[in-house]
């Protein structure tokens, strides 16, 4: 699977001055990692945020968002937005504000 590069562009200018940040090839695109944990990730299929079990009902409420699906497990706690979703500055700044206060809640690795 290929990744979404103007969407991994949008994600690094978004993440840019977050300190303890780090990108990596991962899930057939993108991802970025915030102290070892995951954040979220670019691929062709949209922007996976990680947003914690009980943390996602609002998001998964919101038109072109769903549950990340791999290997047909829905993984719970992550979405996936789609282009009508992630293309929307202030939803995708909501997405990875949420992203970040869950993550930063975790230990460092």
């Amino acid at each position: 699977m290929a990744q979404d590069e103007g969407l991994a562009e949008l994600l690094r200018e978004d993440l840019a001055s977050v300190p303890g940040l780090t990108e990596k090839a991962m899930f057939g695109g993108r991802a970025w990692l915030l102290h070892g944990n995951l954040l979220c990730g670019a691929r062709d299929d949209g922007m996976l945020v990680r947003l914690g079990k009980g943390h996602d009902g609002w998001a998964l409420a919101t038109p072109d968002i769903g549950p990340m699906i791999s290997r047909g497990k829905t993984m719970h706690g992550w979405v996936r937005a789609g282009p009508s979703a992630f293309g929307n500055d202030k939803l995708r700044r909501r997405l990875l504000d949420a992203a970040l206060a869950f993550v930063r809640s975790l230990p460092k690795k």
